[in-house]
């Protein structure tokens, strides 16, 4: 029988016969039209014999009688859409050697935010689309036919056709430009060899300022006509963080320029196309009057991190989306690396514990997933774009760091990346070279922390001088998961001059402790002895300590003893082991009250996202001691919020600037009556006039929700006025803020009536987020049934797995009954898409998590009692 096209369906990846070397590229985009022409001449090595090429192309017309491979005419061109691929068939073996397949195409410019899209922006007053890219993961061959897999890099030369007024912009500089009347056509030098994800275009109308670097790399940000100066801090991070990779990676930037573009409609927050990196706004732009501390600090981790894979992701590239966290954890890593070394004051390393705990609560869940995971369908590469990928990934780099040393890691990298430039690796590969540079066991070490998901928590017991310890899986829905690490346990006693290092082999093991070392003279015998592990919370672990070392640390935050990563460390444990039930709410509500004259922003940003996780669950778990529970949670954080204040002050630190904006509005949340009203006093003092330096950007979020919690569908002056500002607001970083806080309402009705204003054509669809993540506790329920009502066009807008994610997640994880989530699991039977269907696992199980744990809740005897005491204690 003959072999046929359909043989290549259902494959995860493309054959291998044949591989491309160079795609010369012409595009035309039409942006009045909404549709694009191209044609591609792609240099091809055919390796084997063969009757097929197979390459992908997605929601692309291919005209057939244009396909040529030499002069050699196809028997047959069969596109096969829901596999993205596209077959050319002839009717004999194709010659082994090298040759060039022509071929025309059209297609569309979506409004999707993937492939070639359109997005909009204002010009002196009227609406005008832009054509931009965004092709990581698959979505390159939904611009131009393609073999769509990060390893089959080839080189690039990309001609565009487009109106003459306009800027293009692609990965390489300009050649030339030649104008014909209301066209011009663009030509640009030829790329090194790079992966197809990489490749860019935007085409709109821009302004721009340049810098340049050490080496003399010229490196530009554009944005919107009029906003090029809300560029200036973004590009000296980005002239800086290129500088500072090149050092610490030992190689230079390897192409000739690099530009940083804002687009108005961006479904992700950047993306790292090589030499031409796009953002959405609010990730790249920042102006002292109109931005946040908290945007700035966003704008400079953003710029750092998608440079940092110019090198880790760009020159160096994952072999399979296996390995997609080579380039997302390690970015995310470096980037705070960057961001320290450049802005010391910004207290980084410890800020990075946020993504630390935020890996850990994801990979506490049953419907986790390892950082390694086998993909077989180019659909299901999108939803690992996630906080295993990112977030755990950039923790475990981060604990090998610190187990190997960093000036070792460092070196190791540097030769890791010497070895892979151009080129493709896997995880192993990297391990291999950091084996071979540091003589320690990496790979044995580090596969169980890449091939297994999860992570252990470690039960830590004095028993004399022995400190016992045994690992044990850790999950939130307090069983006990089968997975066994080699964790790099660190520890110190009663001081941080004598620590201890070793790795943790087996299930269990016990070290020698000698307290007395650290003891003060006259001091007795344990006043001064408590023992922490995990130092600096370098390792991805918890800790759950016996009583009396749980007390002794209590004791330690008391008296300031600890750094402030372990402070984060102890409450982000106990909160977690709270939740998987294995130590009390009571026990916990202790601990926090040991926080009460804590005044750092790191610490107090962990502190106060307890304290709402605390209050969300006393909401359901206990009614009747809700409202002193919420006082107690208020109490603790009043004193570092009154001594801050609502205004500004001259030469206070950019953390102090966050640590009001964050206080602020955790009163808020909590229901803090004077805060509120002074929020809301302050607001209708803005209102009159916007340039009052009553209500500055860092404590706006605050007001707004202050605003939010006294609006009704009665009394709904505040919703208009907020919809007001938004409607004249030309910033993105204002917009978000408003949108994060219509939903916040308690008023259901109200509720409803931001979630369908989000549907309108006034909020873009890359910002639909900010309305979900608002939503308050008395609008769970109106939510919930909106999304059924709305779910067939909710799921046709935001079709990419992130966007259609934060729905689900949004909507379902605030239920915390058994039967709701029944409920759930029912409507969404038989409509589940491999885009969200990981989300809507993790959301199901974290409604029964909470389920669980209010259970628990309510069996506490001492609870009660507990709250009235610490509340007069704390009077």
């Amino acid at each position: 029988m003959a072999a046929s096209p359909e043989q290549f369906r259902g494959q995860a990846r493309l054959p291998r016969c044949a591989s491309p070397l160079r795609y010369d590229l012409i595009l035309r985009p039409d942006l009045s039209a909404c549709a694009f022409s191209g044609s591609a001449a792609v240099a091809v090595a055919v390796s084997e014999p063969t009757h097929f090429l197979v390459l992908n192309a997605a929601e692309l017309a291919v005209d057939p009688s244009s396909v040529r491979f030499q002069d050699l005419v196809p028997s047959e061109v069969v596109q096969f859409e829901e596999d993205e691929i596209l077959v050319v068939g002839f009717d004999r073996d194709l010659p082994i050697g090298e040759g060039v397949l022509r071929m025309d195409f059209t297609g569309t410019l979506n409004d999707q935010m993937r492939g070639f899209y359109r997005s909009k922006y204002e010009y002196k007053g009227e609406s005008r689309n832009m054509a931009t890219t965004q092709f990581e993961a698959a979505d390159a061959r939904r611009c131009f036919p393609c073999w769509d897999e990060p390893a089959f890099k080839a080189k690039f030369k990309l001609t565009l056709e487009v109106p003459s007024e306009l800027v293009a912009l692609s990965n390489m500089p300009v050649i030339k430009e030649t104008v014909h009347g209301p066209l011009k056509t663009v030509y640009y030098e030829e790329s090194p060899l790079m992966s197809t994800y990489l490749v860019a275009i935007v085409v709109g109308l821009f302004d721009y300022i340049e810098g340049s670097t050490l080496g003399g790399t010229t490196v530009r940000v554009y944005t919107q006509v009029g906003k090029s100066n809300q560029g200036k801090f973004a590009l000296d991070v980005g002239v800086k963080s290129l500088d500072l990779f090149k050092d610490y990676f030992d190689t230079p930037y390897p192409l000739p320029k690099l530009d940083m573009v804002a687009i108005p409609d961006f479904a992700a927050g950047a993306m790292e196309n090589y030499g031409l990196v796009t953002y959405r706004e609010t990730a790249l732009l920042y102006d002292e009057l109109l931005s946040s501390a908290s945007n700035k600090q966003q704008v400079a981790i953003t710029v750092a991190h998608e440079l940092a894979h110019q090198w880790f992701g760009n020159l160096v590239t994952m072999e399979w989306w296996t390995h997609l966290w080579l380039n997302e954890g390690f970015a995310s890593w470096v980037s705070y690396l960057a961001v320290e070394a450049l802005i010391p004051e910004w207290n980084n390393w410890t800020q990075f514990l946020d993504e630390t705990t935020s890996g850990l609560r994801l990979d506490a869940l049953a419907e986790s997933h390892p950082i390694e995971v086998d993909i077989n369908h180019a659909c299901e590469i999108d939803a690992i774009f996630d906080s295993i990928s990112y977030d755990k990934g950039a923790s475990v780099i981060r604990m090998l760091q610190s187990y190997l040393g960093a000036e070792r890691f460092q070196k190791a990298l540097a030769s890791y990346i010497k070895k892979y430039a151009y080129s493709n690796a896997k995880t192993e590969d990297l391990w291999a070279v950091l084996e071979e540079e540091t003589g320690e066991p990496v790979k044995d070490l580090m596969t169980t922390w890449t091939k297994q998901q999860g992570y252990p928590v470690i039960y830590a017991k004095l028993d004399g001088h022995d400190l016992h310890l045994e690992q044990t899986q850790f999950l939130s829905d307090g069983s006990s998961g089968p997975g066994l690490w080699i964790v790099p346990i660190t520890s110190c006693c009663g001081s941080y001059d004598t620590q201890k290092k070793f790795l943790l082999k087996g299930k269990t093991d016990k070290v020698h402790i000698d307290c007395t070392a650290s003891q003060s003279a006259g001091e007795g015998k344990g006043q001064n002895c408590w023992i922490k592990l995990n130092i600096d919370q370098t390792g991805f672990y918890r800790v759950k300590y016996d009583d009396e070392l749980a007390a002794g640390l209590e004791k330690a935050i008391k008296a300031n003893k600890l750094s402030l990563m372990d402070k984060i460390g102890i409450v982000e444990d106990s909160y977690s082991l709270s939740v998987a039930r294995k130590q009390t709410l009571t026990s916990l509500v202790r601990l926090l009250n040991a926080y009460c004259n804590e005044s750092d922003y790191t610490v107090l940003s962990h502190v106060t996202s307890v304290c709402l996780g605390i209050d969300k669950i006393s909401v359901d778990a206990t009614p009747q001691l809700c409202k002193d529970i919420k006082q107690l949670l208020i109490n603790l954080l009043l004193s570092a919020a009154k001594t801050l204040g609502w205004d500004p002050k001259d030469g206070e630190s950019h953390l102090d600037v966050m640590l009001r904006s964050l206080l602020l509005i955790a009163l808020v949340k909590l229901g803090h009556d004077e805060t509120i009203n002074e929020g809301v006093r302050r607001f209708h003092i803005f209102l009159k006039d916007r340039k009052t330096n009553l209500l500055p950007p860092d404590t706006r979020k605050a007001s707004y929700l202050a605003v939010m919690r006294t609006v009704s569908t009665s009394s709904r002056a505040g919703y208009d006025a907020l919809l007001k500002i938004y409607r004249e607001s030309a910033e993105a970083q204002e917009k978000s803020r408003i949108l994060g806080s219509l939903s916040s309402c308690p008023d259901k009705d109200i509720v409803l009536e931001a979630l369908n204003f989000m549907l309108t054509d006034e909020v873009r669809n890359q910002d639909a987020f900010y309305v979900l993540g608002g939503i308050s506790l008395e609008g769970r329920e109106v939510a919930w049934t909106w999304l059924k009502e709305n779910w067939d066009h909710v799921l046709k807008t935001w079709p990419s797995s992130s966007l259609i994610s934060d729905f689900v997640k949004s909507t379902v994880s605030r239920f915390t009954t058994e039967e709701k989530a029944a409920e759930v699991s029912e409507f969404f039977a038989g409509k589940t898409k491999p885009s969200f269907e990981r989300a809507l696992k993790q959301s199901l199980e974290r409604i029964r998590i909470s389920a669980r744990w209010i259970e628990s809740i309510r069996s506490e005897a001492n609870l009660a009692q507990t709250v009235q005491e610490l509340l007069q204690h704390n009077v």
